[in-house]
């Protein structure tokens, strides 16, 4: 075996299809493009969603609510959540760095206390914000429910 006679696996390699080389080629002529019309020139692309002259999809569908840009978004966390968080580590003080370390929350997260389950250990909590039905619950277990600024 010599450099000279190496040559790919069999059917490892394609000819392309050489158009507009003469009519005996079979792909001469129109080069396999039809006749006339603007995907018969050199350089056409059409627009995307581009419908043949039809109104688009995104022209016919109408426009309806908004973003608005002064929403904060929060991460919610449940009381259950937070009842089983605190038996399974015993723990009696629950801040934002707790939730991270646990995969409750993700650093950048806004975190809000919700209402759902019951807490039957006394937890003090230190996040982002409370529903009053959280705050009540945290309350009358014998917690203490503290906003983080």
């Amino acid at each position: 075996m010599n450099l000279s006679n190496l040559k790919p696996a069999e059917g490892a390699t394609k000819t392309s299809k050489r158009v507009g080389r003469g009519q005996g080629s079979g792909r001469g002529g129109t080069s396999a493009r039809g006749h006339k019309g603007a995907k018969s020139r050199s350089g056409y692309s059409s627009k995307v969603g581009f419908e043949g002259g039809q109104m688009p999809l995104q022209r016919r569908v109408p426009k309806f609510g908004f973003k608005n840009i002064n929403r904060i978004e929060y991460r919610g966390i449940n009381l259950d959540t937070i009842q089983q968080l605190s038996e399974r580590k015993s723990l009696t003080d629950i801040s934002f760095d707790t939730l991270i370390e646990n995969g409750l929350a993700g650093k950048n997260d806004l975190i809000k206390i919700l209402g759902r389950g019951e807490l039957k250990t006394k937890l003090n909590i230190t996040v982002h914000a409370f529903t009053e039905t959280a705050k009540n619950a945290i309350v009358n277990a014998g917690g203490n429910a503290t906003i983080l600024s």
